[in-house]
């Protein structure tokens, strides 16, 4: 397998897809995710507390969509913005951006915790699919 750089494990990740090795099939619904990816045996709760940062980055998100629906409502109604059109525009947003976007979430969250602590023997992940030590450069 190809070293696991940033864009790549990134790429994967936004696919919807293992970090590691690529593979689809990483949710069986919407909301529920594989505990090991079907194609490398990756277990994506590597440890207890892991999917807090899957949290934290779909509330960053959501809260960035919900100050960029207020800016654009703003700017585009200028100079009388209608309170109750910005108000149900906004609410929209709060509420679709953070179920729309939980998949990514859990996949991004996952290859960042990789990108932060690469794999270990425990991890049980099929050795096809390790990935190649990254090439060094040369001074």
């Amino acid at each position: 397998m190809p070293p696991l750089t940033v864009g790549r494990t990134l790429r994967r990740a936004m696919g919807l897809r293992c970090p590691v090795c690529g593979g689809r099939g990483l949710f069986s619904r919407w909301f529920s995710m594989v505990e090991n990816c079907p194609t490398c045996g990756f277990r994506f709760h590597r440890v207890e507390g892991h999917w807090i940062g899957a949290l934290g980055l779909n509330t960053i998100v959501s809260f960035a969509a919900l100050l960029l629906a207020v800016v654009i409502g703003i700017v585009v109604t200028m100079p009388d913005p209608p309170a109750g059109a910005l108000i149900a525009a906004t609410v929209t947003v709060a509420a679709v951006t953070p179920v729309v976007f939980f998949p990514w979430s859990r996949t991004l969250w996952s290859a960042t915790d990789l990108l932060m602590r690469p794999l270990e023997p425990d991890d049980d992940v099929d050795v096809r699919y390790w990935p190649a030590a990254r090439p060094r450069k040369r001074r």
